[in-house]
């Protein structure tokens, strides 16, 4: 009997891969991740927080006060007595003009030898020193050279005084020859040793282009050793009152209407002060005026003073100006509104006709984000342009159609982005600060795009 050789091949039972199934819908969310990730919008987010911003303006204005010029006499060496910017009452000696010369050497010599100073003088520079030295800060280092200049002056002061005291039987002589001759000062003043041309200008003389600080110059008198008669020797201020003028836009000038004083500081010693105030206009250009009655004597050497008004801080939410973005919203009548659905929502009926020319009307409450005397800007789903809004108890109709812009920003506290409206209080070229509590608004701590030019509503966000 012959062997079948006739071999059927055995069919293995199938089986579920558990593990590769897996690993395949693994790999399938990895795919729709990394689609969603280069399809999807990456932006920036800024945290909305509360903040402070100081409305401060900076300004460069143009000192004027009650300035005489004291024209030399006599022609010859001069030498001053008094710092600049130092207090001299009737009768006090400020210069000296020798006209042969001799007086002026004797005194210049002294001048170069310190160890001349009296104990008085020395008690008074050691004074200074420590007082300086006591109130010394780090943060107005700047003061350090204002100090040293007085310091030098206070010195020179002293040594030529001193100079002058130690031959006053040569001085007396040379006064009997006419050939030394002493200046003082005619009235209570203060001394200054420069001259620019601005010394009879005020508040209604003044010339737009004198605010420009690179058009000034002026004349250093103590750089002259010799001096001629009729020219300028000092300049003395008479009156404590004085003003500083600067130019100031419209804007800044309505802002001010209604106000009479404003706070300064100055930036030269950082202090601070309320004064009167004027505003001016000439040409359509305004201009203000600081009228002040005290602080002169630390500013006397200055035609040009560099201050800020200090206004009211603005506090609220505080936000990049990168993130404000506008959106068109439809503006509906508030006539149109009404009640309904047994809710206290505002909500307009619209009709919506099909194209066999059938009209149904539906009850919608759409999202009120401002409203204006006479209308509301809405936004929602079921508005569109060209949909007819019926008034209440009554045949009329309102074809929505007309939009205006409202500013806001782009919360994504959802994943995805939402417009919301701001109420701007005060702007800067980087930040602004918002109202809160503002209705479809932005609330502390909110989440939102950094650059809202670059986000479109509901689109979802990837941070």
């Amino acid at each position: 009997m012959a062997k079948n050789k006739k071999i059927v091949r055995y069919r293995k039972p199938f089986h579920l891969n558990i593990g590769l199934i897996i690993f395949g819908i693994i790999l399938i969310y990895l795919m729709f991740y990394i689609y969603s990730y280069f399809t999807s919008t990456h932006i920036s987010v800024y945290e909305v927080i509360y903040g402070t911003i100081a409305v401060n303006n900076s300004y460069t204005g143009l000192a004027l006060r009650s300035e005489e010029i004291v024209l030399a006499e006599h022609a010859g060496e001069i030498n001053y007595y008094r710092k600049e910017a130092s207090k001299a009452g009737i009768g006090d000696l400020i210069y000296s003009i020798d006209s042969d010369g001799s007086i002026a050497g004797a005194i210049n010599s002294a001048g170069e030898d310190t160890t001349s100073l009296n104990k008085e003088s020395l008690e008074h520079l050691e004074k200074e020193i420590s007082e300086y030295s006591n109130s010394y800060q780090s943060n107005a280092f700047y003061q350090i050279y204002t100090f040293k200049d007085d310091i030098n002056a206070e010195i020179a002061e002293a040594l030529s005084m001193g100079a002058l005291n130690s031959i006053t039987d040569a001085v007396s002589a040379a006064e009997n020859n006419a050939t030394f001759h002493k200046g003082t000062s005619p009235k209570d003043s203060i001394v200054v040793y420069y001259t620019d041309g601005y010394e009879d200008v005020t508040a209604e003389t003044f010339a737009p282009e004198m605010l420009d600080e690179s058009l000034y110059s002026k004349v250093n008198l103590r750089d002259k050793k010799r001096i001629e008669t009729g020219e300028a020797a000092c300049k003395l201020i008479t009156d404590e009152n004085w003003e500083i003028v600067f130019a100031v836009t419209e804007e800044k000038a309505k802002q001010m209407e209604g106000a009479s004083t404003v706070r300064i500081r100055f930036k030269k010693d950082n202090t601070v002060t309320r004064v009167p105030f004027t505003i001016t206009e000439r040409d359509g250009e305004f201009y203000m005026i600081l009228s002040l009655s005290h602080s002169m004597i630390r500013f006397a050497a200055d035609r040009y003073i560099e201050l800020e008004l200090l206004f009211e801080e603005e506090t609220g939410l505080k936000i990049p100006n990168s993130a404000i973005t506008t959106k068109d919203f439809y503006t509906v009548p508030m006539e149109y509104f009404q009640k309904g659905n047994n809710s206290n929502e505002e909500g307009i009926m619209i009709r919506k006709t099909d194209k066999n020319g059938k009209t149904e009307d539906s009850f919608v409450t759409p999202n009120i984000y401002f409203a204006t005397e006479y209308s509301y800007y809405v936004d929602g789903e079921e508005l569109t342009d060209g949909i007819e809004v019926l008034k209440p108890n009554s045949d009329q109709t309102y074809t929505i159609h007309e939009t205006a812009k409202l500013e806001g920003i782009y919360c994504i506290n959802k994943g995805y982005a939402v417009f919301r409206r701001i109420d701007v209080i005060y702007q800067t070229e980087e930040y602004a600060i918002i109202r809160s509590g503002t209705e479809y608004g932005v609330s502390l701590y909110d989440h939102i795009a950094l650059d809202g030019s670059t986000v479109t509503e509901n689109v979802i966000i990837n941070k």
